[in-house]
């Protein structure tokens, strides 16, 4: 698989493998069904990562022509990838950083208020 058969979430999420300032690898979470809203994704277009850009993602991990090779988790739907050194999972996974713009934000903040509104009635 090439990079142009592939869709353009799945594009999306395979430039920030690599951290585009210092080209460092790192890991990319996202979420299936997120939607970038045009005020956020500024004068690019936004970011649209749906069922089928998983699965361009996960054909495209598993047979690229650049010999590159990826690691891909999916818990619901939450999937994280990383480009492999070496073939292999790092051993200091945890000193990766995390790419995790392509997420619907959760409103903490909103839940506290919500909260603190019940303790007051």
């Amino acid at each position: 698989m090439e990079w142009s058969d592939l869709t353009e979430g799945a594009k999306a999420v395979l430039e920030q493998t690599r951290n585009i300032r210092n080209d460092k690898i790192q890991i990319v979470e996202f979420e299936i069904g997120y939607e970038q809203d045009e005020e956020s994704a500024g004068e690019g277009v936004p970011v649209s990562i749906q069922e089928e850009d998983y699965q361009s993602l996960k054909t495209y991990t598993q047979e690229n022509e650049y010999g590159e090779q990826y690691h891909m988790a999916r818990n619901k739907n939450i999937v994280k990838i990383i480009l492999l050194d070496k073939g292999k999972i790092p051993d200091n996974l945890s000193e990766y950083p995390v790419f995790r713009e392509y997420k619907t934000p959760i409103e903490h903040e909103q839940a506290y208020v919500s909260d603190e509104n019940a303790e007051e009635e």
